[in-house]
């Protein structure tokens, strides 16, 4: 299927891929401060639903596809990158609005107006589908340890794709119980949760701005 060296690259660069800051968690991060644990963990199981869907389309030959068909790649690439755009411009105002709020004393908005937290578990598979890393790692990276000569390919892309979950749950579980954590914190201090909320909203408009600047 694929030796030691293989597998030690391909797990350390998932680790690599999963730390790196991203939409994903920056919406679960911001769901579990908003909701608690539980709207948490639905928003990392819309995660890990659009990441079983990305490597599922990459292991069965989308990604070739996306290589091929620049006119494809670009509609995909500019459709991600104003959706996120457009979720980063929505907190930026529900982070102003905080502030205000906050500097005049009004009714506290806390991180409620920072994130849309409906749904979470949909909005963060879409979210997940439309995150340039998540792309990128599964287009170009996670398929090179598919071998479509290999008598069990379903097999591999077990594998690979447990991998690339369990890390993904343990890193989002953190991010969940520290979102968690800091809630307590957002609801004493208005400020300080407009200012996580504006910080979030401008990480999402530049994880669209990547998106729309991507090449394969």
């Amino acid at each position: 299927m694929f030796g030691i060296t293989d597998l030690t690259t391909y797990i350390l660069g998932t680790i690599f891929i999963i730390l790196l800051p991203g939409p994903n968690s920056m919406y679960v991060l911001s769901v579990a401060a908003q909701r608690g644990v539980r709207a948490g963990f639905a928003g990392a199981g819309g995660v890990f639903t659009g990441d079983l869907i990305l490597m599922t389309l990459a292991a069965t030959g989308a990604a070739g596809l996306l290589q091929t068909n620049p006119a494809l790649f670009a509609i995909v690439k500019y459709l991600g990158g104003g959706y996120l755009a457009w979720i980063g411009l929505n907190m930026l105002k529900g982070a102003w609005q905080g502030w205000r709020n906050a500097h005049h004393g009004t009714a506290p908005q806390g991180v409620a107006q920072q994130v849309d937290a409906s749904s979470p578990f949909r909005k963060a598979m879409l979210i997940s589908l439309m995150n340039p890393k998540a792309i990128l790692f599964f287009v170009s990276f996670f398929v090179q340890f598919v071998d479509p000569a290999y008598a069990y390919p379903a097999l591999t892309f077990a594998v690979l794709g447990a991998i690339v979950q369990c890390f993904s749950l343990l890193y989002l579980t953190v991010v969940i119980l520290a979102g968690n954590h800091l809630a307590a914190a957002f609801r004493r201090r208005r400020r300080l949760s407009a200012a996580m909320g504006g910080s979030v909203g401008a990480m999402f408009i530049g994880f669209g701005a990547k998106l729309a600047a991507a090449s394969l």
